[in-house]
Formats: structure tokens, C-alpha cells, sequence
């Protein structure tokens, strides 16, 4: 790390305006946890302004940012939260954009017989669970269980999954459940499964199935006039982010 760099940010940061922040709050979406992890390094590296990244499903940080929670940015898995927000006047909505894409897989574990499920409405779910659950977010409240949701009962496929559902409170919790072979089974972005070496992708649900899957990012109301916010927010939509991002396979949606 240049440490001489970081010196001279410091000082530079000594004449703002009293409202620059210490370090960046970012609330994002469980899935990006890998991918954002390495876009927050790559800045720091390059600008020596740290961040501090909390991650959970979209809704339960979109809640915690509307009772007030102390963040700068938000990066959501679903344009529904960043509304609730918008709706809340919690963020700056000049700032807000679809950012990344993203796309809905099957996930089993690696010993799992089959590698390629066809997933249409004539699967058989049931037999393919071996009497196991199926692992997703919970359909209530996450965006990859809602959307998987959406997916499968437009497929005709809902009901079998219902009896068999295992909601995991955000898309990372899912992903446990296939690794420890608690399920046969398991619905996650395609960027979660490719993270994980204890499970293979074996279909994808119908793009056609279910809504786009795209990310928004926005600043929180108050916080673009905060010149070290506002430079990481901007950093977001760079060719550099945008190249870490594709390694852990989003697409860019800008």
C-alpha cells in the first residue's frame, strides 16, 4: 500500500467541509459480498478511503436504512427495496441506478448424480429433492427466493417446491444449506454458486420466467454532497469495478 499517497489524501481531506466522512458505510446485498469485497480493496488501494461493508438480504437492510440506520450508500439485489426506500425519502433518487445483472441457477451438491436439468414444467421436482428441501431465500422477503418464486410458479412448478421449501433468510444462508447437503436442491444467483467449490450449477431458470434481476445502487439522502461517498459511489460505475464485478459473473445493467 502507498502509504505516502494515503498521507497526502489525509491531508487534502483536512480542508473539507467538516461533513466528509471517516470511512464509507456501504449496506449491500449478500450476493455481492466476494465481488464487493474486492471493488472496496481495489479503491482503497487506489485512493487509500476505507470502507466499511455490511451485508444481509436487501429488505432487511433497506428496513434498518428507513429506521435510520448510519449509511452512505445502499446496493440492492432488487429494484422492489431501492422503491421502498425512494418511497421512504431515504435516499438521494437523482443517484439511483441499475448497476449489475445478474441470473437464477439450480445448485446441487457435487456428488449430486445429475449435471444438467432441463427446468420446465414438466420436471419432476419432488423425485429430483430425493427427499430432501429445497433451498432458496425465503419467497417473503428475499429477492432471490422471490424471484425464484415468480420463476417457478410461472413454470407450473410452485407447488411441488412449497412442501419442500427450506427459506434461508438471505441468498448466502441458501447456499450453505446445498454445501452441507442439507438439500439436495437449492435456487441462487449464478455469482453464488460460482464462489462455492462444494457445489455445481446443474440449470438455469427461464430468463423469461421471472423479472429481470438487476441491482440498483444509490446514495442515502444527505449523503452526495460528502465528497469521499460521492468518490466511491462514482468508482462503483467504472471499467475497473465493472471488470471485478464481471469476474464473479455480474453484468453490467448501465
Amino acid at each position: 500500500m502507498n502509504w505516502s499517497r494515503i498521507a497526502l489524501f489525509g491531508l487534502a481531506l483536512a480542508g473539507t467541509n467538516s461533513f466528509a466522512a471517516d470511512k464509507i458505510t456501504v449496506f449491500a446485498a449478500a450476493s455481492l459480498t466476494n465481488a464487493l469485497n474486492d471493488v472496496a480493496k481495489a479503491y482503497e488501494d487506489k485512493t487509500g478511503v476505507s470502507t466499511t461493508l455490511s451485508y444481509a438480504s436487501s429488505s432487511t437492510l433497506a428496513r434498518q436504512i428507513a429506521q435510520g440506520a448510519p449509511v452512505d450508500i445502499y446496493l440492492s439485489a432488487s429494484e422492489k427495496w431501492m422503491d421502498y426506500l425512494a418511497e421512504q425519502l431515504a435516499i438521494d433518487a437523482s443517484s439511483r441506478k441499475s448497476l449489475l445483472e445478474n441470473s437464477l441457477v439450480m445448485i446441487a451438491p457435487t456428488s449430486y448424480p445429475a449435471d444438467n436439468i432441463e427446468i420446465t414444467a414438466n420436471w419432476n421436482l419432488t423425485e429430483a429433492l430425493k427427499g430432501t428441501r429445497l433451498a432458496m431465500g425465503d419467497p417473503n422477503h428475499v429477492p432471490a427466493g422471490m424471484y425464484a418464486k415468480e420463476s417457478l410458479s410461472n413454470l407450473g412448478l410452485w407447488p411441488q417446491a412449497e412442501k419442500a421449501l427450506a427459506a434461508a433468510n438471505n441468498v448466502r444462508s441458501a447456499l450453505l444449506l446445498v454445501e452441507r447437503q442439507e438439500a439436495n436442491l437449492g435456487l441462487v444467483y449464478k455469482t453464488d454458486a460460482m464462489v462455492s467449490e462444494k457445489v455445481k450449477m446443474v440449470g438455469v431458470l427461464p430468463a423469461d420466467s421471472h423479472t429481470p434481476i438487476t441491482y440498483p445502487v444509490a446514495m442515502i439522502k444527505g449523503k452526495a454532497e460528502d465528497p469521499q461517498v460521492k468518490g466511491f459511489y462514482d468508482y462503483l460505475m467504472t471499467d475497473e469495478a465493472a471488470a471485478i464485478f464481471e469476474k464473479y459473473g455480474f453484468g453490467e445493467s448501465r
